[in-house]
């Protein structure tokens, strides 16, 4: 009999995750697994518990939530010596990694691919000592994921952050930063509105942003966003729907192994792990290959 333990939050999505979840479980339990349910109360709960687990005699996990949650449970799993298979439940507002990896969402077909029990090992980002399972930004809007309320979050789902956005925007400026970017691909010392280093396509809800992102390649794709003016900006953004904004002449994109990024102005620069605040520049940025086992529906 097959061990696995579910870890979700319990404060994401619309209020009917608590209900998919029991009855995955519930079906789980019918087909003979044992299943243990842990759901966590603040930062880092995710992370320690996915690190308990591993050392535990648990053959899986269930990681439920939001980017957030994926990322801690992820991060767990990838600091661990004995690395299980994180099945990815979709809870969240955005969760651009299941999205991308088109883990299914209902009961049925969970489950099924629980008990197909294929496994894959996909790539992660490692941002100083914090790892990503999907980007690290700085920049122009990296706040807003850090800054919708989770009642709003709860409530509203991926319009909260659109929302927020156009808050922001006036608030912001569009003013730029200087950035000292340093790759074996591209180093430059330039001003700057926002970077983005993914590990894979989706990122914020825009599913095209690193257009030819793979979660497997070893790589990393960086977009970088150079100042522009007012008509270039709206453009850019425009393009990402469709993945044209990296031949804009004002946005550079471009995969490495390892990047460094410093910051050479007088403002403060955040930066944005997976839609929670990680710190400020300056920040080294590398890829970690093949490093995290997936459950995923072939």
């Amino acid at each position: 009999m097959k061990k696995i333990k579910v870890i979700y939050n319990p404060s994401s999505g619309r209020q009917v995750i608590q209900r998919r979840i029991d009855e995955i479980i519930i079906s789980l339990l019918d087909l003979g697994y044992i299943v243990g349910k842990y759901a966590t109360e603040k930062k880092d709960d995710a992370e320690n518990e996915a690190m308990k687990t591993c050392k535990e005699d648990w053959d899986a996990i269930i990681a439920c939530g939001g980017d957030g949650t994926i990322n801690e449970v992820a991060s767990g799993v990838a600091k661990s010596k004995r690395r299980i298979p994180i099945a990815i439940l979709a809870g969240g507002t955005v969760n651009d990694f299941a999205t991308y990896m088109e883990i299914p969402k209902t009961r049925v077909e969970f489950v099924e691919m629980i008990e197909a029990w294929d496994i894959e090992y996909v790539d992660m980002g490692l941002c100083n000592e914090s790892y990503f399972i999907n980007v690290a930004t700085g920049g122009l809007l990296t706040n807003v994921a850090h800054t919708v309320p989770i009642e709003n979050k709860t409530v509203l789902g991926r319009m909260a952050y659109y929302f927020e956005g156009i808050k922001e925007i006036p608030k912001q400026k569009f003013e730029t930063i200087r950035l000292k970017i340093t790759s074996e691909e591209y180093s430059e010392e330039e001003d700057v509105l926002l970077f983005v280093i993914s590990n894979g396509k989706s990122v914020g809800g825009f599913k095209k942003l690193s257009p030819t992102a793979e979660v497997q390649d070893g790589l990393l794709d960086c977009v970088i966003i150079k100042k522009a003016d007012f008509q270039d900006i709206v453009s850019i953004f425009l393009k990402i729907y469709t993945g044209e904004h990296v031949n804009h002449p004002r946005v550079e994109y471009f995969k490495t192994k390892d990047i460094t990024i410093e910051n050479v102005s007088q403002k403060e620069v955040h930066v944005d792990i997976d839609g929670e605040y990680a710190g400020e520049l300056p920040v080294n940025i590398k890829i970690r290959r093949n490093i995290l086992p997936i459950f995923i529906k072939k």
